[in-house]
């Protein structure tokens, strides 16, 4: 692991405002949980974890009755924000909060088997980049494309150069500020940060990350992330 005192402390935000519908759950899947903890407290944890990581500024919807109550909101560490409707604006209120921080990471909230040395491979890029870069893995399966507005497949999609975006992603803070700023005022399209620093034609850097590094969106990704956190568990027990 690097030296923390000699690299720049880094803040985390973590949108968490979205109801989760596609898990089909009476909460929110970032409250869902596995063995004692929501998925959420497996997120924050895996940041926390990080010496370089001092702070967790968490956007929640203001009618949130859930992130209070858990024991993590009473970390000192954790701040809380109230986010908005669309991902970007709930990150767009945790930079806000963020003060004169030089680099900021962005965590999905219902990613909870982020494993400590992709972390460290991606915090990293602050002693070589000024643009800042994501965690993704390549893509393994054959990728098809389909017909528009029909389930038949158009043609297949060369997987040679594709990757699958995953999070944390880490940028310094001014920039990403001003892309997302600038692609909200302008309309486009921010499925991710790194989209809205593309939208500004900046190039992040693609940091290889497991594949195990899953987001919980449908119901059997809980059974496969419960997995996973097993295995690490049992990985650090040995």
């Amino acid at each position: 692991m690097n030296n923390a005192g000699s690299l720049p402390e880094i803040i985390a935000v973590v949108p968490a405002a979205g109801i989760g519908s596609r898990m089909q759950a009476e909460c929110p899947k970032q409250y869902l949980t596995i063995g004692h903890q929501t998925l959420i407290e497996h997120a924050i944890a895996a940041l926390l974890r990080h010496p370089r990581i001092t702070r967790v500024i968490v956007a929640i919807s203001p009618q949130d009755s859930h992130f209070r109550h858990l024991p993590i909101a009473a970390d000192r560490r954790v701040d809380v924000v109230s986010g908005g409707a669309e991902r970007a604006t709930s990150v767009m209120a945790g930079l806000a909060h963020a003060g004169d921080a030089g680099w900021v990471l962005v965590h999905d909230a219902a990613r909870p088997c982020l494993h400590p040395d992709d972390l460290d491979r991606l915090l990293a890029l602050t002693a070589t980049s000024q643009v800042g870069g994501i965690l993704a893995a390549p893509v393994r399966d054959t990728m098809k494309r389909a017909e528009a507005g029909v389930a038949a497949v158009a043609h297949t999609v060369d997987r040679q150069n594709l990757w699958h975006a995953l999070t944390p992603q880490l940028f310094p803070l001014a920039l990403l500020k001003a892309c997302l700023e600038r692609a909200l005022r302008e309309g486009a399209t921010i499925t991710d940060e790194a989209s809205a620093l593309e939208y500004c034609g900046y190039h992040p850097e693609l940091v290889a990350g497991r594949a195990d590094n899953i987001k919980v969106t449908q119901p059997e990704d809980l059974a496969l992330a419960t997995f996973y956190l097993s295995q690490f568990s049992l990985q650090e027990s040995a």
